[in-house]
């Protein structure tokens, strides 16, 4: 198929050796793991779920994968959607329903973003589990990376990012994985277009009545900050794993907070 060639050809560059990377330097797949690729219809996970069946197939080691779509209350439309781009890249795809959309609506429709992540990763953590899995695969890409580094300082008044794998606290034995970590958003949509493939964007019946978002809010500041400084958000990333403890206030290790003078020497 032309769509997994051009990822391993055309996008050697730019998509496939930065996966791998990122697979080999965070470690995120080992021999016998069983991941579950979450598909939430849009572009980074189709393209993660292209990926990981590419390495599953040409790999130094063995490891399986199920497809797993869950259903929070799509309209019909973004579901049938997300179905035919299932056919048409030859992905046997899971759905399960769940009530999300709903729920959030009737909680917290003033912050609908947080709750439902949470509960998403509820829901896709127990589907896995189910199905024997060890590891979620999630599509969070370098932008949303790097977009969240900037949310947690401006709106949280915290330095935090977006780790690369993650244990659950609630699943005993599971992990949350991101092989797209080091993979540019503007790539996956160059991927996309030039396979003439169109993907659901987010399907929220609430948040997408909202231009105005946090989110969007930050992207556009990290590209003003592009053009002033074309490693604008390599730096942001990169200052991610340079962090100098020496140089804070205070930080927090394994839910123990550690201020200022807990730390100074003289």
């Amino acid at each position: 198929m032309n769509v997994q060639k051009s990822i391993i050809k055309k996008y050697r560059r730019k998509i496939w050796s930065k996966f791998v990377k990122v697979i080999k330097e965070y470690n995120l797949i080992t021999e016998g793991d069983k991941i579950a690729v979450c598909i939430s219809g849009g572009k980074d996970s189709f393209l993660l779920a292209k990926c990981l069946e590419e390495l599953k197939r040409h790999g130094q080691f063995k490891f399986d994968l199920e497809y797993i779509c869950m259903n929070p209350g799509y309209k019909k439309e973004n579901m049938d959607k997300i179905l035919s781009n299932a056919k048409l890249l030859g992905i046997d795809l899971k759905v399960f329903e769940s009530n999300i959309f709903s729920v959030v609506k009737n909680n917290a429709e003033d912050s609908p973003c947080y709750l439902c992540a949470r509960m998403r990763r509820g829901f896709l953590y127990s589907k896995a589990k189910e199905l024997g899995c060890n590891k979620i695969a999630l599509g969070h890409h370098f932008n949303d990376v790097i977009e969240t580094a900037l949310l947690n300082i401006i709106y949280a008044g915290r330095f935090g990012g977006m780790p690369p794998k993650l244990r659950s606290e609630n699943f005993s034995g599971m992990e949350l994985i991101r092989p797209l970590y080091m993979v540019k958003e503007e790539d996956i949509t160059s991927w996309a277009n030039y396979n003439n493939l169109e993907f659901i964007d987010c399907a929220c019946i609430i948040s997408n009545k909202k231009n105005d978002s946090k989110r969007n809010y930050v992207k556009l500041m990290i590209k003003e900050m592009i053009k002033d400084n074309k490693n604008a958000d390599i730096n942001i990333f990169r200052s991610l794993e340079n962090i100098n403890l020496n140089t804070v206030n205070g930080y927090e290790k394994d839910n123990v907070k550690f201020k200022f003078n807990d730390l100074y020497k003289e």
